[in-house]
């Protein structure tokens, strides 16, 4: 079993503060059994990560639990006030009342959090970051990185090439999002939904609002009463301007759930200030660093989740002029990306990798 003892080559200087390269660091996982949180863990030991001690922290229910690390067996703790003594680096990964709680007091100890949650990804000194599109902007850090929400880092990867050789004036969207964005339990749920249609069963839903096997519906997040607009669809839009640096972008959104496990996909509609042929756009996502371009017109061969899933980089095909603008400035594009991976886990390993400079 890995042990929780602190690694001696610290992020910190003498004085507390948190920019000094570490060999292994200690790392510990708030949120370490949710869906994200094993993904947390498997990035690390995929990508070949030199962790020096491990901490899984997570609620009471969990403690006293074991997960797997490599060939070890982690035990999992509850998560409290002391849990970050020693701790160098925090991934937290259980929502924004815990993150709002517990990252604050992981960075008066001495640690480096990097945030998937909400909570800090609009605040102004917290930098929203996806390595490859701004990852400079982490130099800007005081303790706490935003991971961005997972829609938000998918659609940035495939925009952000076009938008550096084109500014970007308009964006329209649709997701087609999976049930790995609404946890472990809803992709559960998506299991089990699944085969009792198939057997003719009923099923009462218990995680999300609406019978999940073979359909589709608005994203379960609490509609705005004023715009009609959703929560995530409010969110993706918010972070999206952010992490490109275009405050004003105009977003058009609509995020819908589908019954897909944990690959999310999304059909773009994006204006440019020139016109932009397709080609150009292969040439530009062709040599983006993680993008990989799915769009072969003669086998009707796109992205798809099922070739998304478990996949690092994001996909992005079904490159075309925008028939609705004649004016050859607008063109079209359907991208797929794994929520677990480059829309939550692998986005987080990365933004630690730049801040230890691997």
């Amino acid at each position: 079993m890995l042990n929780t003892l602190s690694n001696p080559n610290s992020l910190r200087h003498d004085d507390g503060s948190a920019d000094t390269p570490v060999i292994a660091p200690m790392i510990a996982i708030v949120g370490a059994t949710g869906a994200v949180g094993v993904e947390l863990m498997r990035c690390l030991e995929k990508r070949g990560f030199p962790v020096g001690a491990l901490r899984l922290l997570a609620s009471a229910r969990s403690a006293g639990s074991t997960l797997p690390y490599g060939a070890d067996q982690v035990q999992v703790d509850e998560l409290r006030d002391d849990s970050f003594a020693g701790v160098d680096v925090a991934l937290f990964s259980a929502g924004a009342t815990i993150s709002r709680r517990y990252a604050p007091i992981a960075v008066a100890a001495g640690a480096m959090v990097v945030d998937n949650s909400s909570a800090f990804r609009m605040q102004a000194d917290v930098p929203l970051v996806v390595p490859e599109v701004n990852g400079a902007t982490l130099a800007g850090h005081n303790g706490i990185v935003a991971n961005p929400n997972c829609v938000a880092a998918i659609m940035t990867m495939a925009l952000a090439p076009l938008h550096r050789a084109a500014p970007i004036r308009r964006v329209f969207a649709a997701t087609y999002q999976s049930a790995s964005g609404a946890g472990a339990a809803a992709m559960e749920e998506l299991r089990q939904a699944t085969a009792a249609h198939l057997e003719d069963r009923p099923f009462e839903a218990k995680v999300l609002p609406h019978p999940y096997a073979f359909n589709l519906f608005s994203h379960n997040a609490d509609i705005d009463g004023e715009s009609g607009y959703n929560g995530e669809e409010l969110k993706a839009a918010a972070e999206t301007r952010r992490i490109l640096d275009t405050p004003d972008l105009p977003i058009g959104i609509t995020c819908v759930r589908v019954p897909v496990l944990r690959a999310h996909s999304i059909a773009l509609s994006v204006e440019f200030g020139r016109p932009v042929s397709p080609d150009e756009a292969r040439d530009l996502l062709a040599a983006a660093p993680g993008v990989r371009v799915v769009d072969d017109r003669a086998a009707n061969h796109f992205p798809m989740p099922s070739e998304a899933s478990g996949v690092d980089d994001v996909l992005v095909g079904r490159i075309r002029t925008d028939l609705g603008d004649p004016s050859g400035h607008t063109l079209a594009l359907f991208v797929s990306g794994d929520q677990l991976l480059k829309g939550a886990a692998l986005n987080a390993v990365q933004i630690l990798e730049r801040l230890l400079g691997r």
